[in-house]
């Protein structure tokens, strides 16, 4: 994917701003949800998931801190290292949270209620995330972004996330498999954990052809 021209720079960063405007929102929303869903219904899987939206909050506020300074050179390549590490703690902090909460639920047997809440965000998650996280790859490609690549990462994280969240929620709801949810919880914390890892190091998806430019 080749690099925004100088004249057509300002567009893509008003588009990337937009998209990131359209993430936050969106995430606020999942987080108020799946928090309040979570807490009622005891699930470790759920509330983890929207403790993942709030932290995605942090990302995109980065984000757009990043595509803010796009105009200077020198504040552009300033914002892209300190936002790239804001996003890798984000990943890690989610990481170490969901690992001890789904812990501590598998040793203490506790059984979530069933929760439709839950299923429904999750679901819809599946169809929101992916759209998004395309269109914030091609921003950071055309940009020249490994922060806005990570974030663009982050938001692809959350598809695979509501999969294993809709899975460990339906088997539970379905068949009354209780440890499905926590289990699905810690099915997350490896792939977090290597994605905070790889944005602290600027190992993105796009490090082989993103460079501030």
């Amino acid at each position: 994917m080749t690099q925004a021209t100088s004249t057509g720079r300002e567009a893509v960063v008003r588009r990337g701003q937009l998209l990131t405007w359209g993430t936050i929102g969106y995430n606020a929303l999942e987080a108020v949800l799946s928090i309040g869903a979570g807490v009622a219904a005891g699930s470790v899987a759920l509330v983890g998931f929207g403790f993942d939206s709030v932290l995605e909050l942090t990302s995109s506020v980065a984000a757009l801190w990043r595509l803010g300074a796009d105009a200077s050179a020198h504040r552009r390549e300033h914002t892209e290292r300190h936002a790239l590490r804001i996003i890798g703690v984000c990943f890690l902090v989610l990481a170490v949270y969901i690992g001890i909460d789904a812990a501590r639920s598998l040793i203490a047997r506790s059984a979530p209620d069933e929760s439709a809440i839950g299923i429904a965000i999750a679901a819809a998650s599946l169809i929101v995330m992916p759209l998004l996280a395309r269109a914030k790859r091609r921003v950071a490609g055309q940009l020249g972004s490994q922060a806005i690549a990570a974030e663009a990462r982050q938001t692809e994280l959350c598809t695979w996330l509501s999969a294993i969240l809709l899975g460990g929620l339906a088997l539970n709801a379905l068949l009354g498999w209780w440890w499905a949810d926590p289990v699905a919880a810690l099915a997350m914390v490896p792939i977090i954990a290597l994605e905070g890892r790889r944005a602290l190091g600027g190992e993105t998806p796009c490090s082989d052809n993103c460079h501030v430019a």
